[in-house]
């Protein structure tokens, strides 16, 4: 493709709209256009990146025999009906009426389809397994998109559903696509982790997300390389405490910390580190009661660990300062475990504690010197916290390591959720109906782009991983309009290199070197060749890697041979 012919808008400026790198580099490379919010235009350069991530998918869905098909946007009311989510789904799904005053929705996903098709191709166990696919555009209606395409409105996505007959066959398919994944993402060039995680709202049991590291990731993931161990933050259970607690050496006392009511202000009060301390967190019962969670003040309540407490109420709720003088007659902000009269649930690691702070359930007041098992009773410990970076891993493979992802997959094991509610079955070996178990997998197609992004880039732009960018080369031409010889052997080169099958995009504007190469930089594609008058006179051609930065001159009469071995080794 040649510059010239292309009407490329790039932008040194960094977009008011934009707030993570991604959605500022789509933008000023011109990758994306906004149409409205949420709703983005894919240009030229950004629907070519688009398409290969697309193909790597197909390919990988194809390799384990799914089939792939294409299912209607919009989605009739009634199916949603019967799996009760037309009232479930909430804000997010688009709803509409046709003509005939008939509702609709705008597809987020396609659970309910696919069941229909299924109750109505599927008739016997013969059948079984499949698992169908598909790439296409979905819509949720967010309250507040943003981050470019990461959380737009409209967005692409590859969705597959598998259905079976029993466990086994399920199970198989279900490691079959989690192994695609994997592929996937690593032929995609990007560094990435598979992690345990919560169904969510899509409901079923055994379920793991795909996330690309970066900075910018929403979620955080607990893993260790030593072991392949690797969760979701809130699934990660914490260690209990490898050594035995210390013996008390300090006697109970009151100290007065005025004011002091977070972690920080008692710590600079009292002179102490926050691991010596015990916050004591109020939260609603199950009961009309309160319930006391008591983690050390370094670590941080982990909610899906705190609402499987039988005595805690689903969901969680933190006890307002008003509730709790009302129930307990005490002011937030000084409560502690002693004398708190109570049901009191103890962290692992703050049962392990001795000699510690806590409040002394009066205003401005805190206890040092507390022991568990003399001044208030030995408990018995649960995991409430959050992981931290060097908590051991239940691997026992070393050290946990905390980083954020971006989640650009995940696959679920539905089993009858939505083949029971629709009536999904097929006669078995018995001649007897069977309701189907099901398998739903899906990739985030146009959040892999943004992830790529957020993963990949310097102060210059993107960098883009070989196998996703855009084109593989990116062909310079300086000056062309004061040496004809320059332009000609830029021409010449431009033709070979796409006679030979290699992807080129020609800068052939006329514009001067710095904008060319700035350009360049922005776009990320990671090879640079550069034509000039000077490295002709010395009969060479200048080769720039993007990733690295560095720069080399190669004979001109050896330049495809470069390049295509170039090519042909794996990126760096």
């Amino acid at each position: 493709m040649q510059l010239s012919k292309l009407p490329l808008s790039t932008f040194k400026e960094v977009p008011a709209e934009a707030e993570v790198i991604s959605h500022q580099l789509m933008l000023r490379s011109g990758m994306i256009r906004r149409l409205a919010a949420g709703l983005f235009t894919w240009m030229p350069l950004g629907l070519r990146v688009l398409r290969k991530i697309e193909q790597v998918v197909r390919e990988e869905m194809d390799l384990i025999g799914a089939l792939e098909v294409s299912m209607p946007a919009i989605q009739p009311a009634e199916l949603w009906r019967e799996t009760g989510r037309w009232d479930q789904y909430g804000s997010l799904l688009l709803r509409m009426n046709d003509r005939h005053d008939r509702e609709f929705c705008f597809g987020p996903t396609h659970e309910e389809v696919m069941t229909d098709i299924a109750r109505r191709e599927l008739q016997s166990y013969r059948q079984l397994p499949v698992t169908w696919y598909q790439i296409q555009t979905k819509f949720r209606d967010e309250i507040r998109p943003r981050f470019g395409v990461m959380r737009a409105r409209e967005f692409v996505m590859k969705d597959a559903y598998s259905f079976h007959l029993d466990q086994a066959s399920l199970d198989k398919t279900y490691n079959d696509m989690a192994d695609a994944y994997t592929r996937i993402f690593t032929r995609l060039g990007l560094t990435f982790r598979s992690v345990e995680a919560d169904s969510g709202e899509i409901g079923g049991s055994a379920s793991r997300e795909f996330h690309v590291l970066a900075e910018s990731g929403e979620d955080a993931i607990a893993y260790c390389d030593g072991d392949d161990f690797a969760v979701n933050l809130e699934l990660a259970p914490a260690p209990q405490p490898a050594t035995p607690r210390a013996v008390p050496s300090q006697p109970m006392a009151v100290a007065e910390t005025p004011g002091a009511k977070s972690i920080d202000q008692v710590c600079e009060s009292l002179d102490v580190p926050p691991e010596q301390c015990l916050k004591t967190l109020l939260v609603e019962g199950a009961g009309e009661e309160l319930v006391a969670l008591v983690l050390r003040g370094d670590h941080e309540l982990n909610s899906l660990k705190a609402e499987r407490l039988p005595a805690v109420a689903t969901p969680l709720e933190l006890a307002s300062a008003e509730r709790i003088q009302a129930a307990l007659g005490m002011p937030a902000g000084f409560i502690g475990p002693v004398g708190l009269g109570i049901s009191v649930h103890v962290d692992h690691a703050a049962g392990a504690s001795a000699d510690f702070v806590c409040g002394a359930n009066q205003a401005d007041q805190h206890l040092t010197g507390v022991n568990w098992g003399r001044d208030l009773p030995e408990p018995e410990t649960v995991d409430l916290r959050n992981v931290v970076p060097g908590d051991s891993s239940p691997g026992g493979g070393g050290a946990i390591t905390i980083a954020r992802g971006i989640e650009v997959g995940h696959i679920f094991q539905l089993g009858e959720k939505y083949s029971r509610a629709m009536g999904a079955t097929v006669l078995n070996q018995e001649g007897k109906e069977q309701t189907l178990l099901m398998g739903c997998y899906g990739i985030g197609v146009s959040r892999i782009v943004a992830a790529a992004i957020e993963q990949n880039h310097d102060d210059d732009g993107i960098v883009w991983p070989e196998p996703v960018s855009p084109f593989q080369v990116i062909l310079v031409a300086l000056n062309t309009g004061k040496s004809d010889q320059v332009g000609t052997t830029a021409d010449a080169l431009y033709r070979d290199l796409e006679g030979m099958n290699i992807e080129v995009l020609y800068d052939n504007r006329v514009a001067r070197a710095g904008v060319k190469f700035a350009d360049a930089d922005l776009l990320g594609i990671p090879h640079r060749l550069t034509i000039g008058e000077r490295g002709l006179g010395k009969g060479v051609v200048e080769y720039r890697y993007r990733r690295t930065g560095e720069s080399r001159e190669i004979a001109l009469d050896s330049i495809l041979d470069f390049i295509t071995d170039t090519l042909a080794q794996p990126a760096a």
